[in-house]
C-alpha cells in the first residue's frame, strides 16, 4: 500500500467515523474508484489500525467523561451506573446482527455503487428530518437506548451513517442534542474495541494471511486520529446548533454523482 492510499483512507475513516456521512459507504465508493486490490492490499492489519485510532480519538475528546463515568461507577453514582446500563443496552442489536448476520452483512460489502448511494439518501432524509425536531434537555434512558441501538444495527449498512442515525434517532426521541452526540459517540467505543479483539484473534490463529509495512500503518493512524479529533469536535458543536442538514444535502450529492457515475460507466 502507497503511503498516499493510507493518507487517504486515514483521512475517510477519521472524518466519516464521526461526521454523518457513513464511512462504511464512503469507504465502498473509494473502493470502486480505486480498485479492490488498493484497499484490500493492507488486509485486516490495516482496518484494525484505523479502528483503533478512530476510538483513541474518541476516547481522547471525552476523557473527560470516560473517566466520570468510571469513578462514578466505582462510587456506586447512581448516573454513572444509568448511563453504563444505556451503552450495555445500545449495544444488544449490533452485537446480535453482527454475530447472526455476519455473512450477510459481507455480500453487502461488494462494492455496489448503486446500493451505497440508495442508503446514502436515507440516510439524508433522516438527517434533515432530525435537523427540524424540537431540542429538550432529555437524558438518554433504557426505552431510549434500545431503540438507538437498533438504529446503530441498522447502520450496519454500507450507506447508513452510525453517527448520523444514531443522533438523528436521539434527537427525534426527544434526547437533548449534546447529550445525544456524547451517547452516539461513546455508544459505539466497547463495539470498535470488541471487534478489534475478535479481528486480532482472527490473525492470532491464522485465519489472516494478508501484510502490511510499518510506515504506511503508522500514517493511516496518525491520520485517521488527528482528523477524528478535529471531526469529533467539530460534529458535537454542529449538532449543537441543529445543522445536520448541510450533511444531508452533501449524502444527496454524493448519492447523485454515485448514481451518474454508474449510468456513464
Amino acid at each position: 500500500m502507497s503511503l498516499w492510499v493510507a493518507a487517504l483512507m486515514g483521512l475517510i475513516q477519521g472524518l466519516t467515523e464521526f461526521l454523518p456521512v457513513s464511512s462504511s459507504g464512503h469507504l465502498e465508493l473509494a473502493k470502486a474508484l480505486l480498485g479492490d486490490e488498493a484497499l484490500t492490499e493492507a488486509g485486516l492489519h490495516f482496518t484494525i489500525v484505523l479502528h483503533a485510532a478512530t476510538a483513541l480519538a474518541t476516547i481522547m475528546v471525552f476523557r473527560k467523561d470516560i473517566a466520570a463515568i468510571l469513578i462514578g461507577l466505582v462510587q456506586g453514582d447512581s448516573d454513572s451506573l444509568k448511563f453504563a446500563l444505556a451503552i450495555i443496552l445500545s449495544m444488544i442489536p449490533a452485537v446480535f446482527v453482527g454475530l447472526a448476520y455476519e455473512d450477510e452483512l459481507d455480500r453487502l460489502f461488494s462494492g455496489s455503487v448503486n446500493f451505497v448511494a440508495s442508503m446514502l439518501m436515507i440516510t439524508g432524509f433522516l438527517l434533515l428530518l432530525a435537523d427540524r425536531a424540537k431540542n429538550t434537555k432529555r437524558s438518554v434512558g433504557p426505552g431510549q437506548a434500545a431503540l438507538i441501538g437498533i438504529a446503530q444495527a441498522i447502520a450496519m449498512l454500507p450507506g447508513i451513517s452510525r453517527s448520523g442515525a444514531t443522533i438523528a434517532t436521539s434527537v427525534l426521541l426527544g434526547v437533548d442534542r449534546s447529550k445525544a452526540a456524547r451517547f452516539s459517540f461513546l455508544m459505539v467505543v466497547p463495539l470498535i474495541l470488541g471487534k478489534m479483539l475478535i479481528d486480532i484473534r482472527s490473525m492470532a490463529v491464522g485465519s489472516y494471511s494478508g501484510d502490511v509495512a510499518l510506515l504506511p500503518l503508522m500514517v493511516g493512524f496518525a491520520v485517521a486520529f488527528i482528523v477524528g479529533v478535529f471531526a469529533c469536535r467539530f460534529m458535537i458543536e454542529r449538532v449543537k446548533r441543529a445543522r445536520l442538514s448541510d450533511f444531508a444535502w452533501y449524502c444527496f450529492l454524493i448519492a447523485g454523482l454515485s448514481f451518474s457515475w454508474q449510468l456513464l460507466i
